[in-house]
């Protein structure tokens, strides 16, 4: 179904267009989202449709001068959908249900923007020389949606905030990590190349696929640096309600499970791409969610 399929006022049609696209593509995400009373499920929904939409203008199936329109053209659907702005009756699905939703939890229009930068960024940036660089990145593409999740979620200690960048840095260094070898393919590398000469490796054998004991030391650091971020990045779970945290804390558990599978595998991540099983999926969920309700201790998500 297109997003002009809609009638522009029916918004449960608009929430559920949104549910079904995080059915069919959000993989490890939808099993968390599922763990959130309805209202904020809805929410999530929304802003994950947002950045799907975001994602397909980047397809790299499309030439870069219309990947940059589209973006463009997102941004202008964005400023009509969001709340401080005339509403319109030609802003498809997944913006109606985000403009419902952007309301009804004071969400700043400046995150959903960050998210299109980060995008974008993407199309014409394919290294970086240091970490800092990788941290902008990653803030752009991941933590601003940790930060409209909070939005979602409820929140009142501001320390959240903090918590929920790094929740999101961690998060987009997993993802790096397990993404190597597919990064490779569209010539695309995410590990600073400063770390990869200080660790005695270099661009020219990544792309040869060398594994040996400094690729393997690189790629420690990365895991052991994602790990710190989780670590910092959990402690926004107890300022969210105990519906509210078992969605950050699924998803936090399915992806260090993935660093766990990285380490496991000697950290070969040229060779092996880490990944979980929907039966594995489903435990975590399950194992999370019970131990985010009922246990006051959040030590335990780690393992």
């Amino acid at each position: 179904m297109s997003q002009s399929a809609l009638a522009p006022n029916d918004l449960d049609q608009a929430y559920e267009w949104c549910r079904d696209l995080t059915k069919r593509e959000a993989k490890n995400f939808y099993y968390a989202f599922i763990t959130l009373p309805p209202a904020k499920r809805r929410a999530i929904y929304a802003t994950y449709a947002f950045c799907r939409l975001c994602d397909d203008a980047a397809d790299d199936g499309h030439p870069l001068s219309t990947k940059l329109d589209l973006l463009s053209e997102l941004r202008q659907q964005l400023e009509g959908a969001l709340p401080d702005t005339p509403p319109s009756d030609k802003l498809g699905p997944v913006f109606q249900a985000l403009a419902h939703s952007s309301a009804a939890y004071g969400i700043d229009r400046a995150l959903f923007q960050d998210i299109i930068t980060g995008v974008e960024s993407d199309l014409t940036v394919t290294r970086y020389q240091n970490f800092e660089e990788l941290r902008t990145y990653c803030y752009h593409v991941a933590s601003a949606v940790g930060l409209i999740c909070i939005e979602i979620f409820g929140y009142t200690d501001p320390r959240a905030r903090d918590y929920a960048i790094d929740l999101g840095l961690a998060m987009q260094l997993t993802n790096i990590v397990r993404d190597v070898k597919e990064d490779l393919a569209r010539d695309r590398v995410y590990l600073p190349l400063e770390e990869l000469d200080r660790f005695g490796y270099s661009e020219k054998r990544l792309f040869a696929g060398e594994v040996d004991d400094s690729f393997c030391a690189l790629m420690r650091f990365q895991v052991e640096r994602a790990r710190g971020y989780f670590r910092s990045g959990l402690r926004l779970l107890p300022h969210l309600s105990p519906r509210a945290r078992s969605c950050p804390a699924v998803m936090a558990r399915m992806y260090m499970r993935i660093l766990d599978r990285t380490e496991a595998s000697g950290f070969n991540v040229l060779n092996t791409r880490p990944s979980l099983s929907k039966r594995e999926k489903l435990f975590v969920m399950t194992r999370v969610w019970m131990q985010t309700l009922f246990t006051p201790s959040f030590s335990s998500i780690r393992h």
